[in-house]
């Protein structure tokens, strides 16, 4: 199975607004483009103002919430630190 990845070249985005709102909710944006780019050509008006609606939104969100990638893992120093310790002791005393 091939992988396909939802992160296009910058030069391949108009705005990224297809891309962001792919990423946020976890599918391929070329279904989103695909969509947009078939409504088009029965609503302009209407598939452009989405279009800025949803980039006004992922710029909301990108403003209020961080991304995930931004959130580092919560990992217990002191436990680590304990346990490497010990094993520090044990192989002391078994030398």
């Amino acid at each position: 199975m091939t992988d396909v990845s939802s992160r296009a070249a910058p030069k391949d985005n108009l705005l990224g607004i297809c891309n962001a709102v792919g990423e946020d909710f976890g599918f391929n944006p070329l279904w989103l483009r695909l969509a947009l780019g078939a409504s088009f050509v029965l609503q302009p008006v209407a598939i452009v103002t989405l279009y800025f609606v949803l980039g006004a939104g992922v710029l909301i969100s990108r403003i209020l919430v961080r991304p995930r990638s931004a959130v580092a893992p919560h990992v217990p120093v002191i436990a680590q630190d304990q346990a490497a310790l010990e094993d520090e002791q044990l192989f002391a005393k078994a030398a």
